[in-house]
């Protein structure tokens, strides 16, 4: 094995832990310690719209040094138009040459490009 082979594994090994994915931790953050009761508990349930609880630490999003970790807020601290983001969007029907047509049909001829490229191929 060579010098740059070994100098290269060692650092590897050592960056090991930084450069592994995880899920998000609980925090133990003792600030945001949330007092809810088990009818509040119930009813947060009901309608949960975040996939993480609050108080959970977010990793991978605080990427600049020396800055306090980003921790999840309750729903109803973010706002409303951001349970909206990942909805598509739906164009009413405007009759022919109108926007819903011509999102359909530029659909339909990326989808017939991308067939015939693939079919080129084999």
């Amino acid at each position: 094995m060579s010098f740059l082979a070994l100098s290269r594994s060692s650092i590897r090994q050592a960056f090991s832990p930084c450069l592994t994915r995880s899920y998000a931790a609980k925090s133990s953050n003792t600030e945001r310690v949330l007092n809810v009761s088990a009818k509040d508990a119930s009813a947060a349930e009901e309608k949960t719209l975040s996939s993480c609880p609050p108080g959970t630490i977010l990793e991978g999003l605080n990427y600049l040094k020396g800055q306090p970790p980003v921790i999840a807020l309750p729903d109803d601290e973010y706002p409303p138009w951001l349970w909206d983001l990942m909805k598509p969007k739906v164009y009413e029907d405007d009759g022919p040459g109108g926007k819903a047509e011509k999102k359909r049909l530029r659909k339909e001829n990326q989808q017939r490009i991308k067939d015939q490229n693939f079919m080129k191929t084999q």
